[in-house]
């Protein structure tokens, strides 16, 4: 279930909280090579399987760190609903760590909680601490903050 704000107010309300965590997202092959053709890195340890069978310490291809990283649109609007904006703006992504390898088949989700709520003259100014979840790992595929600016009507 996500959260609906529609103003700077409602979104401080939630300033310092726990905003959830999103259900399950596989990994596939077929989504490593698409990012691989989107960016143009076609490194083997992300789209040649059958080497990384056998050359790659995990064992299989893993997924690029900024295609995990590239996910957070999708899970954040799984998590919250921002609405009656002008526009959102993708303003920073700080203290950002890559802790582990994805590998291909792996499910993923996000847990996400607002640690801050600025006002610049109106427009809202977030930043939200991020963990991806690997299932069945301690360790995260990575952690970090990102900074959304929220220019309301």
């Amino acid at each position: 279930m996500s959260i609906t704000i529609g103003s700077l107010a409602e979104l401080q309300q939630y300033e310092g909280q726990d905003l959830g965590t999103t259900p399950w997202h596989i990994i596939t092959q077929g989504q490593i090579n698409q990012f691989a053709a989107a960016t143009l890195d076609f490194q083997w340890i992300h789209t040649d399987p059958q080497r990384a069978a056998t050359e790659s310490p995990f064992g299989g291809t893993i997924a690029h760190g900024y295609l995990t990283l590239s996910l957070l649109p999708y899970f954040w609007h799984q998590l919250v609903q921002v609405e009656n904006l002008k526009m959102q703006v993708n303003y920073e992504i700080s203290e950002f760590r890559f802790n582990q390898a994805v590998v291909v088949g792996s499910a993923v989700r996000l847990h996400a909680k607002l640690l801050a709520v600025k006002d610049l003259r109106g427009i809202a100014k977030a930043n939200i601490g991020v963990t991806m979840e690997i299932e069945g790992q301690k360790k995260p595929a990575y952690t970090g903050v990102i900074t959304f600016l929220y220019h309301f009507l």
